[in-house]
């Protein structure tokens, strides 16, 4: 992403109030829905006594764990930190940028659940797309950091869970 494409994309947003509280109250809403949604998955999996609870606790924790570690070793600048433009969402984070920790972990999430409720984990990937897009939109990531979290969620669940 240069530096132009970064004032184009946040700059629809930043010109008008009313579209920076759409963006971080929408950020803050579908992240909430998303990561609600994983200890709901975790309780009802418990009080069934469902084999799969300790599944659905270990692949997410040690793909979380895996994708912090890569994070942590790349150490990509954010855009803002990058252009020198604060970002439309609220954040100060230095590097940590690639691959997207809050897109991995809503896809992440979204497979867990498909696992058990398809039409439920769909919903939540949709939520995770959308969330990559707002991140995207307020400045906090570039594209390629909310394609590769998606990836990474998607790869972790469908590589983790046959072999758990």
């Amino acid at each position: 992403m240069t530096r132009e494409s970064y004032i184009r994309v946040t700059g629809l947003i930043r010109e008008h109030p009313g579209r920076i509280r759409f963006v971080q109250t929408a950020n803050r809403i579908l992240t909430a829905l998303v990561f609600l949604s994983y200890p709901l998955l975790l309780l009802g999996l418990l009080a069934e006594k469902n084999q799969f609870f300790v599944r659905a606790l270990l692949v997410p924790a040690i793909s979380f764990l895996l994708l912090s570690t890569v994070r942590g070793a790349i150490r990509a600048p954010r855009p803002y930190e990058k252009f020198g433009i604060p970002p439309v969402l609220k954040k100060e984070t230095r590097g940590k940028s690639f691959p997207s920790r809050h897109v991995f972990s809503a896809f992440m999430i979204a497979m867990t659940v498909y696992a058990r409720v398809p039409w439920a984990g769909a919903a939540i990937g949709v939520c995770g797309l959308l969330i990559g897009c707002l991140r995207v939109a307020g400045g906090v990531h570039e594209p390629r950091d909310v394609i590769a979290g998606a990836l990474f969620g998607i790869a972790c669940g469908l590589l983790f869970y046959p072999i758990f």
